[in-house]
């Protein structure tokens, strides 16, 4: 795509080169855009969006700066209002991993207290992940809330922890409470491939539409798509990485079960061959 200056999102045509499921473009606009920021944990936790005073973003990069290593992963840590942490992160390739990757971060934002400080100061950590697949492929869900319970009674251990999965692959099972705080529309923006499409989803809600500019106004700062364009090229290897792994490891499943099936029937038939033998055995001795 390329961008001209007499151009805007309200006219854009064509395929947008880096939307919101580029990581680095989903951290850029929630980073520069509070307003957006703000309206997106709201719809994600059920919230009244006046209801949020400040989203202060506690890991802030510079956009547009090269990325190094430590910087790989781009999760947005936020403190909400003083009272809640949130981590955001958007992951498109599957690593195999993200049930004990998403505990493991959640994990280090509860333990936020200082020597001294009363246990139960501590504030509410809420990990929030867009997947681009689903997480578990014999329960697939749209929208998946995690806490700790009680195995037996369902009792809620504590309210100040609890991991969220978005599977961007699965708006179909969005239930009629994801409707209702219009969590699908949020994931059919970024699941959007044109500015057609993008309009069209974020016909009539402003924080959407405010979205969908702020994608446009990204696209066209050079330095910023110069880093999108080194995550997408990174998460392209990646993906090709994984895949490679997962089809070596489905391979070697399938031996090992062929050797399996192999060593069963090989006892099987030492098995028979000692019976017969015993009975040959049997018949001498008459």
């Amino acid at each position: 795509m390329t961008l001209h200056t007499n151009l805007s999102f309200e006219t854009a045509t064509g395929s947008i080169d880096y939307p919101f499921t580029n990581d680095y473009m989903f951290r850029a606009i929630l980073q520069k855009d509070k307003q957006v920021l703000k309206a997106l944990i709201a719809a994600l936790l059920h919230l009244k969006k006046e209801s949020i005073h400040d989203v202060a973003i506690t890991n802030p990069i510079e956009l547009g700066a090269a990325i190094s290593d430590k910087d790989f992963i781009l999760d947005i840590r936020v403190n909400l209002n003083n009272e809640q942490l949130i981590d955001l992160e958007m992951q498109m390739s599957n690593e195999y991993n993200w049930s004990e990757r998403s505990i493991s971060y959640a994990a280090r934002s509860f333990d936020q207290l200082n020597s001294g400080e009363e246990y139960k100061e501590v504030l509410p950590v809420h990990s929030i992940g867009f997947l681009n697949f689903t997480l578990f492929e014999d329960q697939p869900e749209f929208f998946a809330t995690y806490e700790l319970r009680n195995k037996k009674t369902g009792h809620l251990y504590s309210s100040k922890f609890s991991i969220h999965v978005l599977d961007l692959t699965r708006i179909d099972l969005a239930t009629a409470e994801d409707q209702n705080y219009e969590i699908d529309r949020w994931a059919k923006l970024f699941k959007a491939k044109t500015w057609e499409e993008l309009r069209m989803i974020a016909k009539n809600n402003p924080d959407l539409l405010q979205a969908s500019n702020d994608l446009y106004t990204v696209n066209a700062d050079e330095i910023i798509r110069q880093q999108a364009r080194a995550r997408a090229d990174a998460e392209f290897w990646e993906r090709n990485k994984n895949a490679k792994i997962k089809q070596l490891e489905d391979t070697i499943i399938e031996q090992d079960n062929t050797i399996a099936e192999n060593q069963k029937l090989l006892a099987e038939k030492d098995a028979e061959l000692l019976r017969l033998q015993k009975e040959l055995a049997k018949l001498k001795q008459l």
